[in-house]
């Protein structure tokens, strides 16, 4: 087989990377590295800035184009506590918010990391260029969100995600790090239980590739395309939890999905997606169809302390935050989105299924534009809703998992020497519940900490994990076999059925009768899977893509849907109907799965919590 080193910029196209050339024995290229991150969103081009800072060869595979990553789509801010707006804020306060907004069950030390160290993190963003919002003062202006107690989110308008990935794209181009664009792993290699390398195919020629690295790291996101309305893009189809799984590592929390309050309802074109937190934050209120703004009847007893419930002191936070508690509205996300889809269930939502978000009747066109461009530009050119003048129609989106691999805290090494995860596609950190901007945070501290670990283990390594050629076959064998059925399902249609699928049985409001149909539904699903067929050849071919993308987003599924009937409470983002308040004994531990012994399904056992320290328990007292 023959071997190719070289970086993407020698024989290569100038955008997509690919060979330009088909001189490459059997259609097959290799590369060899130190660190390859899969994904090249937020958490994995700071893995590889961090990783290639260390020393270590690094290469980014991304299965879209560069600067195209979900992260663009985070609008509202990084949750960072600098104290720029209010001196009082420091890393206890957010810490002690994040645990109480993923309803204590995060792993503590995770919360605790980011909690201190995102500040810097945000800092060394602006030290690479980051044109954020600015304070009276000359400091990075920071906004209120849902869930934090202080003004705390670095900002860019509405467009946080997108300065962040443009960034941190610059920063790693300057660097000279490699970049396999257009490019999707399928498997992961080991030898003796360690990372080899790992198995990719370009999406425009078909043609296969073996990367040659002893530390892989999983930054591809989320799982939000298993659903019919989500916020997500096309790549959100689980592809680093199941090649996780398949590889021997476990996930977590996979019962918690989070629903975003707020995602377009109309048009059907749109629907899903997202309409930032930002807008309530800076002055937006929630009503039904009667008019009513009632979040304030949906105050749960944990919150009720320190939320307002008058209109009088929820309008007057916004002016004297000091002698005023917070609107209901920014309230956790969990708690939100419930209280929006109860009131569309009543009865009071409009005529396209949704409730109103108004900011219109609350601020000036002027404030709104210079605030939330993004949000004016993105109904007037898709609804023709002039946000400045009249209300917005939204509802509950699918959005982000708070569920992902299983990995060590300081490291973000999962349970297979030298394979890491880190972001959406990592569990932990946000516990049941993940509060606004503290993504955002969360992909710059342990994307730097997972390109770190990853090259430090990579680096003094003498003889190193082989890929074995059986493997590289069988991978081979595995991506091609879509071509090989006859008469077989398009994947199109499994795909559509299984969305619905997730949709109406494994969404906001769980039961056990729905969620048992659910596991019942995606075994059918698996069973069609297995004769899915691909028309065509491997160039240019979304179907053969999609086929492939099916294997993952199965397995996810049921792994969300068997953990959703374990947990017999309501926490978070799992809300079950039938257990309709949280359990005391449930809030000790997690829920692990794992890919049984035959590789085709998923089993589960419970976990106990990490133990707090005695000094980090006082914030809570």
């Amino acid at each position: 087989m023959n071997t190719q080193t070289s970086g993407p910029a020698e024989g290569r196209h100038p955008m997509t990377g690919n060979a330009l050339s088909g001189d490459a024995h059997g259609g097959m290229e290799r590369h060899s590295y130190d660190v390859v991150v899969v994904g090249a969103g937020g958490a994995g081009l700071r893995a590889a800035i961090a990783a290639h800072d260390a020393g270590a060869r690094t290469a980014i595979v991304c299965k879209s184009l560069l600067g195209k990553a979900h992260t663009v789509m985070a609008e509202g801010g990084i949750a960072a506590a600098m104290g720029n707006r209010w001196p009082e804020d420091n890393w206890e306060v957010h810490f002690r918010d994040t645990m109480r907004g993923g309803k204590m069950l995060n792993n503590w030390r995770m919360a605790q990391l980011h909690a201190q160290e995102a500040p810097e993190r945000v800092q060394e963003l602006e030290d690479w260029g980051a044109l954020f919002d600015r304070t009276e003062d000359g400091l990075i202006s920071q906004r209120d969100f849902g869930g934090h107690k202080y003004a705390r989110l670095a900002h860019v308008g509405d467009r946080t995600g997108l300065e962040m990935i443009r960034t941190l794209q610059q920063r790693a181009v300057a660097l000279g790090i490699d970049v396999f664009m257009e490019c999707t792993v399928t498997d992961l290699f080991k030898e003796d239980g360690k990372i080899a390398g790992a198995f990719a195919y370009w999406r425009e020629s078909g043609r296969f590739i073996v990367f040659d690295a002893p530390s892989v790291i999983l930054a591809t996101g989320g799982i939000g395309k298993s659903f019919k309305v989500t916020s997500n893009s096309w790549e959100y189809t689980g592809d680093g939890h199941a090649l996780a799984m398949r590889a021997g590592a476990s996930l977590i929390n996979m019962e918690f999905v989070q629903f975003h309050p707020t995602g377009m309802v109309w048009p059907p074109s749109v629907k899903g997606l997202l309409v930032t937190e930002s807008v309530r934050g800076d002055g937006g209120i929630l009503k039904n169809s009667e008019g009513k703004r009632f979040m304030f009847d949906y105050i749960p007893e944990f919150f009720r302390s320190e939320t307002a419930d008058t209109v009088e002191e929820a309008d007057a936070w916004y002016d004297d935050k000091k002698n005023n508690r917070r609107p209901p509205e920014l309230l956790p996300r969990d708690e939100v989105a419930r209280a929006i889809n109860a009131e569309i269930k009543a009865g009071r939502g409009t005529p396209h299924g949704g409730v109103y978000l108004d900011i219109a009747s609350r601020r000036s066109p002027e404030f709104i534009r210079k605030r939330l461009p993004s949000m004016y530009h993105q109904f007037k050119e898709l609804a023709d809703v002039d946000i400045t003048a009249e209300p917005m129609e939204i509802g509950p989106t699918c959005h982000y998992v708070m569920g992902g691999v299983e990995v060590d805290a300081d490291t973000q090494e999962s349970a297979v020497t030298g394979l890491y995860a880190v972001g959406e596609c990592s569990g932990g950190m946000h516990g049941s519940n993940r509060l606004g901007g503290n993504s955002l945070g969360d992909l710059l501290v342990f994307g730097k900490r997972a390109g770190e670990h990853a090259s430090s283990y990579a680096a003094p390594l003498g003889p190193r994990p082989q890929v074995d050629e059986a493997d590289v076959k069988a991978a081979q064998q595995s991506a091609l076999a879509p071509f090989e059925v006859e008469g077989g399902e398009n994947p199109y249609t499994i795909q559509s059925d299984l969305q619905q699928s997730m949709n109406d049985l494994v969404g906001i409001i769980r039961t056990r009768t729905e969620l048992e149909e659910s596991l019942r539904e995606i075994e059918a699903f698996k069973v069609r899977a297995q004769t899915m067929v691909v028309e065509g050849h491997r160039q240019y071919n979304p179907g053969w893509h999609l086929a492939l993308d099916l294997r993952n987003m199965l397995i996810v599924s049921e792994c969300i849907a068997r953990a959703a009937l374990a947990r017999e409470e309501s926490r978070g983002g799992h809300t079950r109907d039938d257990f309709p308040g949280p359990d005391a004994e449930w809030g000790t531990k997690n829920l692990v799965v794992t890919l049984n012994a035959e590789g085709t399904g998923v089993d589960l056992h419970e976990k106990p919590l990490p133990e707090m320290p005695d000094e980090l328990k006082g914030y809570f007292a």
